[in-house]
Formats: C-alpha cells, structure tokens, sequence
C-alpha cells in the first residue's frame, strides 16, 4: 500500500495551510474526529438532497456530491494518520487480514 505516502503529502499541505498551527496538538484531535464526522454528515446530506452515490456535480466550480465528502473525509483521515505517526499502511493490512478471518455476516445485526 502506500497510503503512508500519500497521508504525508496531504499532511503537509495541511500543514502549509495553517491546520496544524497551535503550541498543543492534542487540543486537536477531538476537532480533527469531529471533522472526519462531519464529512459523512455532508455526505448524507448529499443523498437526503436526492443524489445518487457516484454523482459528482460543479457548484461555483467546486466539486459536491457524495464521492467528493468521502474524498474529504479520507483527505482528514489520512491527515490525521501522519500528523499523528499512524503507519496507516501497517494497520490497514493487519485490519484486512483480520477482517477475512471473521465469520460471514459477523455480528449477527440487522444493520
């Protein structure tokens, strides 16, 4: 994978923009959750408004839809991943392998 690569070219241009400025970073880290939330808010939102899920529209040519706020919310996740030392490549396989070991429809809910 190379996740780990890309996480740090989003983090520093997050970095350059300013969204890391402040003297305690872990103040940041319920704002940057929050953030990762609420791309799936916006998200939802875009389906409530009736759009399909791999619809992309321009509005004042900015990207919207559904595929554009999962785009930001991996933009925030990945970020978060090398602003805080997270070998997102390295969890990412561990989690797989273990997710092809569970039983067919774990968990046994409806949803």
């Amino acid at each position: 994978m190379e996740l780990n690569r890309l996480a740090q070219d989003i983090y520093q241009n997050a970095k350059n923009k300013g969204f890391w400025d402040g003297p305690d970073r872990n103040r940041l880290i319920p704002e940057k959750i929050a953030l990762m939330h609420s791309e799936l808010s916006e998200a939802l939102e875009e389906y409530r408004n009736k759009h399909a899920p791999d619809e992309i529209y321009f509005k004042d040519g900015k990207p919207e839809g559904i595929p554009v706020e999962i785009a930001d919310l991996i933009i925030r996740a990945l970020d978060f991943c090398a602003g805080y030392g997270i070998n997102i490549d390295e969890v990412m396989e561990a989690k797989m392998k273990y997710n092809a070991s569970r039983p067919f429809m774990h968990g046994g809910k409806l949803i």
